[in-house]
């Protein structure tokens, strides 16, 4: 379900203390951002990395004013059940959908996940797959998570 990714020749991994993920402004420059919660971590973010799309349109996400943006990166990893890890390549304009939260004015950013398609390679690998998206969809203003 995404436990890293690639821009260039850095890899981040989400198990690392200080992973941030590199999100992509509206003026085109790149900010990092921490990338979601550790089990360790004293702070009252959510616990993990990821935000299942169904729980973001489900409002569970509502009192930490979430706000969609876009992770950049050349490629991501999954993980299947035994743990080997496969890498995927994202195509020219394609961007991981994120969720940015915010509690006292401090940012995390998770990687929204959904259903993996099912009954194909990626699905027997891990039932959650990032949502992928390219940069010229469109992401309506009201339900900017889509529909």
């Amino acid at each position: 379900m995404c436990g890293a990714i690639q821009l260039q020749d850095n890899k981040i991994f989400f198990p690392h203390p200080s992973a941030k993920l590199p999100i992509r402004k509206r003026d085109g420059a790149i900010d990092w951002i921490t990338w979601g919660k550790r089990r360790e971590e004293m702070c009252i973010f959510p616990e993990g990395g990821w935000a299942r799309l169904s729980s973001v349109k489900d409002g569970r996400w509502t009192r930490m004013s979430p706000k969609p943006v876009q992770i950049i990166a050349d490629r991501f990893m999954q993980k299947d059940a035994d743990g080997q890890r496969y890498w995927f390549d994202l195509e020219e304009g394609e961007f991981i959908q994120g969720l940015m939260a915010f509690i006292n004015g401090e940012p995390r950013v998770y990687v929204v996940t959904e259903e993996a398609p099912a009954e194909t390679e990626t699905a027997m690998i891990h039932p959650r797959w990032p949502r992928i998206l390219k940069r010229n969809d469109i992401i309506v203003a009201d339900n900017p998570y889509g529909a």
